[in-house]
């Protein structure tokens, strides 16, 4: 906390502009002794805060680039330390050049998710805010964005908080009956104190279960294209991303290893998944390995799209799509699409087509791109409907490990209640819920978390 840090903070390479940061207690003086502003008789060390200012960037006595130094005094900067931000030039070489002069005039680089690290230790921000950076910077879709912002904004964090504070309610309640154990004394009432490990129980389970929907939101939604080989499946993946990405032949067997792509639909990140062609006669090795790893795609995916040829399809295949339908259609984890491909290549309806309508097949020509909108609409439709963006929803498997635990704490209290414990057994029990529960927002952590945390960061943020 007490050295200055600098660090390139927008993208390497070449550029319009780049942003160097400079942040610790000497950045307003290191500063002032490589830049020179066109204003006369400014001085950089009584300037006020959040104040732009054009002049020359100087190393020696050379001239290196006319740049742009917006200015922030502690506390109100991201950092919560005096903050230098210097925009220059997009040359790689102007780039390298000043981070050397600022290492020359004392200050040292900054180590991954350092200026974050001193927003958090400056009290800007808490844990779970500072890992909402990272989340932001890099989402890639509406949904992780806006899930990103609600969190960077302390929206889970006063949720979080909120909780704690009725356990440390409770926590003090039971401090408060040892200090009088000598005279037996219960200042908590039982009834109401097991009343509210239930409410906060029911709670913390509902942020649990919100995990694996925070969690696809924020990686993308798997969707597993399966099927027979030479059904389209590829020309579908194609249709849906609108380019060529996987091969497209006659010949069976061409796909033999998952293809993935992603691509937004309605602000929603979707994961798109081809897979090889499932089929039992095949003698190729190669191709019975991508057999394999489409049975482990269909486990992973939260969508499976299975695709068959509505031109050619036997009432035998169309009693497999039905087992099928039956075996993964009323798995709750998972939703089971019928796609009827090459509809323009069909004379006439399929037998048991009616079955298949009320299965709500989406009959498609991935060819000639007709009704590929039918398909996106679904997904758009479908992914909404699974959401409850009003809820608070867990994105962070490190909040979802802490938020466990402290289920597994309160359910040991429950059961110490009810067995009748004494109330300095159930308090350890307490007090690990509520260092759980602390370790979201970092009331309690450690150098190892934040290392780990930080660590994860990009240079310059």
């Amino acid at each position: 906390m007490t050295d200055t840090i600098c660090a390139l903070s927008t993208a390497r390479g070449s550029g319009a502009i780049a942003v160097i940061r400079l942040s610790g207690n000497e950045a307003i003086a290191i500063a002032g002794r490589v830049f020179r502003p066109h204003r006369e008789n400014l001085n950089l060390s009584e300037a006020r805060s959040h104040t732009a200012y054009l002049g020359l960037f100087e190393t020696g006595t050379e001239t290196l680039d006319e740049v742009l130094l917006t200015l922030f005094r502690a506390p109100h900067s991201y950092t919560g330390n005096d903050l230098i931000e210097i925009s220059c030039h997009g040359s790689q070489y102007i780039q390298q050049r000043i981070l050397e002069t600022l290492l020359q005039a004392g200050a040292r680089m900054a180590k991954p998710g350092e200026f974050t690290l001193q927003a958090f230790l400056n009290q800007k921000m808490d844990l779970s805010q500072a890992e909402a950076v990272a989340d932001l910077i890099a989402a890639h879709s509406k949904a992780s964005h806006n899930l990103a912002m609600k969190q960077m904004r302390g929206g889970f964090s006063k949720y979080i908080q909120q909780l704690r504070t009725q356990l440390i309610e409770l926590t003090s309640l039971l401090e408060l009956e040892l200090d009088f154990s000598e005279e037996d004394v219960e200042f908590a009432d039982r009834m109401r104190l097991n009343s509210l490990i239930a409410n906060l129980k029911t709670e913390l389970t509902k942020l649990a279960n919100s995990f694996q929907l925070g969690n696809v939101l924020r990686k993308g939604i798997p969707v597993a294209i399966v099927g027979k080989p030479n059904v389209g499946k590829s020309t579908l993946l194609n249709a849906i991303l609108k380019e060529e990405r996987a091969i497209v032949s006659d010949i069976p067997g061409t796909t033999r290893d998952t293809i993935e792509d992603s691509i937004s639909i309605d602000g929603i990140l979707f994961r798109f998944i081809d897979t090889a062609g499932l089929r039992s006669d095949t003698t190729d090795t190669i191709e019975t390995i991508g057999i394999q790893r489409t049975h482990e795609k269909i486990r992973e995916a939260q969508i499976v799209f299975y695709v068959f040829d509505s031109s050619s399809i036997s009432p035998e295949e169309i009693e497999e799509l039905l087992a099928l339908y039956d075996r993964y259609g009323e798995n709750g984890d998972k939703r089971f699409v019928l796609i009827g491909n090459k509809v323009d290549q069909m004379v006439e309806p399929p037998q048991h087509i009616k079955e298949l309508i009320e299965l709500e097949t989406i009959f498609i020509s991935a060819k000639r791109n007709e009704n590929i909108n039918l398909i996106t609409e679904y997904l758009s439709k479908t992914a909404v409907a699974d959401a409850n963006f009003e809820q608070e929803i867990v994105t962070n498997a490190r909040h979802y490990e802490a938020i466990t635990q402290t289920l597994e704490a309160l359910q040991n209290v429950e059961n110490g209640f009810a067995a009748g414990l004494p109330s300095d057994i159930i308090l350890i029990d307490l007090r690990q819920a509520l260092y759980h529960l602390g370790s979201i927002t970092g009331q309690i952590s450690n150098d190892e978390i934040l290392d780990h945390i930080f660590g994860n960061f990009c240079i310059g943020k």
